[in-house]
């Protein structure tokens, strides 16, 4: 009865002891960001007088592109996830992460193996080892000289006790990786709709490009049929129509850099939806500039920055593993405690094989204590706690960044859209400014170099006016991709918490 009673302690001991954890416990560090994005306390830019939306303090849309009202856009933008290489290779990885974490904690189950065997042997009579096998068959009718069938099955059955959370610890970061994992196929699905946006509105930027410099083509060549008719008429010389149509060819050689920006354009964007090239010319041939103009520009909250960003969870992932890691390393300075066990047959015939006499067994414990490692315990310890602090400043780092890029694109899209209106009125008086050249040209009254270099001036105005409208959209894009959105509308539901039973609540401490 005192046995039983020890032998239960015992056991009670060991289930006690394996729910120990050894190591730190991973606590979710502060990302350290403001209430306000800028510094002077103002959340973002207001709207100003010429119409341009104001940026408030609002959650960003998942569906962000959807606020360019552009069809198509929004056609490409809902293809991305399932097209996009990178988001398919950020796939395949995270079916590795999560195989990987079933094959670490499949440590934490015993171990169960069968065998079956069988030999045929004919020993010498002189031999030790053939006296042996008489000796122990213990049978004068069976020589050891004569053959000799052996027959042998069983079981073999491990468990190790994780007593110190040497293996909750590496699923602990098994579990980790899978998150870090997750956060990356999340990041490459922001970047891909960022980029498919990027492309596209650069795109229609350059269509738009293309539209003027045939539009004022078309002015430059009435001005030269204008000129050519002057000089018919004796009222003008032959310079003014070499300088009329050297501004059409001028303009003519624009031409074809744009259609080959176009052309490449088309193809960037069928090479992101894994499409071969011009494979999209037909559905991108033709569209408007993309204009937006929203009321509101929601430039999200700072506080929400370090849950909405990929990268930034990724990163917080990469250091929960390394905290994990630590307590593995820990967990190395104790003894280990195996539980073995067989149950196997063996007999010389194979009719006899399954009889209570063939059976054999074998249950014990075993235990290992390292006693002299030459420092490799210590060493391998001392480099997890260097990795986890470097996984810290990876972290910091990234939330910095974060917040820098998200600053820089609020900063970049209020300065853009003040200067977008002011070219605006500039294109407003040129165009008044060309048109009481041509009269008073026509008039006698001023020279043709005033309708040229008006002409001119027009032109590149014009431009300068569509590039900047092209790019407060591209600004637009980039602030959305700094806020992290996008990705809620595929791969939702992200735990808010590691599903690590070994997480507990603790006084937040600085990583170790």
């Amino acid at each position: 009865m005192g046995q039983n009673l020890r032998a239960v302690a015992a056991i009670s001991v060991m289930f006690a002891l394996a729910g120990c954890t050894v190591g730190p416990d991973f606590v979710r560090p502060d990302p350290g960001l403001p209430k306000r994005w800028f510094a002077d306390g103002a959340a973002a830019a207001p709207a100003d007088s010429e119409g341009s939306s104001a940026t408030v303090l609002e959650p960003v849309d998942p569906a962000w592109w959807q606020a360019f009202r552009d069809a198509t856009l929004t056609s490409l933008m809902q293809r991305v996830a399932d097209a996009n290489l990178d988001v398919k290779t950020a796939t395949v990885r995270l079916a590795e992460s999560r195989f990987q974490r079933a094959a670490v904690a499949s440590a934490q189950l015993p171990g169960l193996n069968g065998s079956a065997r069988y030999q045929h042997q004919n020993l010498s009579d002189v031999s030790a080892k053939g006296s042996l096998i008489e000796g122990l068959l213990g049978s004068p009718s069976i020589s050891s000289a004569k053959p000799a069938d052996l027959f042998a099955g069983g079981f073999d059955a491990s468990w190790e006790l994780d007593l110190w959370g040497h293996v909750r610890r590496q699923v602990e970061a098994a579990d980790a990786q899978v998150q870090f994992s997750e956060e990356q196929r999340r990041d490459a699905l922001v970047s891909s709709l960022a980029e498919i946006a990027r492309d596209y509105i650069q795109l229609r930027g350059t269509q738009t490009l293309i539209r003027i410099a045939n539009h004022n083509l078309k002015i430059q060549q009435d001005i030269l049929q204008l000129t050519q008719t002057r000089q018919l008429q004796g009222l003008t010389t032959s310079l003014d129509v070499e300088n009329a149509a050297a501004q059409v060819e001028a303009i003519r050689a624009q031409l074809p850099s744009l259609q080959q920006q176009e052309a490449q354009q088309i193809n960037a964007v069928s090479f992101l939806l894994d499409l071969p090239p011009d494979a999209l010319r037909g559905e991108l041939a033709t569209g408007k500039q993309v204009v937006p103009m929203p009321a509101r520009v929601p430039a999200g909250i700072p506080s929400d920055l370090a849950r909405r960003r990929p990268d930034i969870r990724a990163a917080e992932a990469q250091l929960h593993a390394a905290t994990a890691d630590i307590g593995v390393a820990v967990a190395e300075f104790y003894p280990s405690i195996q539980l073995n066990g067989s149950l196997g047959f063996d007999a010389l015939k194979v009719g006899s094989l399954l009889t209570a006499r063939a059976i054999t067994t074998n249950l014990g414990p075993s235990i290992s204590i390292p006693i002299f490692q030459g420092g490799r315990l210590k060493a391998t310890l001392e480099l997890r706690k260097a990795q986890q602090v470097e996984a810290a400043i990876a972290y910091h780092r990234t939330v910095l960044r974060a917040w820098h890029e998200v600053v820089d694109a609020l900063i970049d899209y209020r300065t853009e859209r003040q200067r977008r209106a002011r070219l605006a009125r500039q294109v407003e008086h040129l165009r008044q400014a060309l048109s009481l050249a041509r009269e008073r040209y026509n008039d006698g009254v001023t020279e043709f170099t005033t309708v040229l270099d008006t002409a001119r001036t027009l032109l590149q105005a014009e431009q300068d006016h569509a590039q900047s409208t092209t790019n407060i959209s591209i600004d637009l894009v980039q602030l959305y991709k700094a806020l992290g959105g996008g990705w809620e509308l595929t791969y939702p539901n992200a735990p808010p918490e590691p599903p690590i039973s070994a997480q507990r609540p603790s006084k937040a401490r600085k990583p170790t």
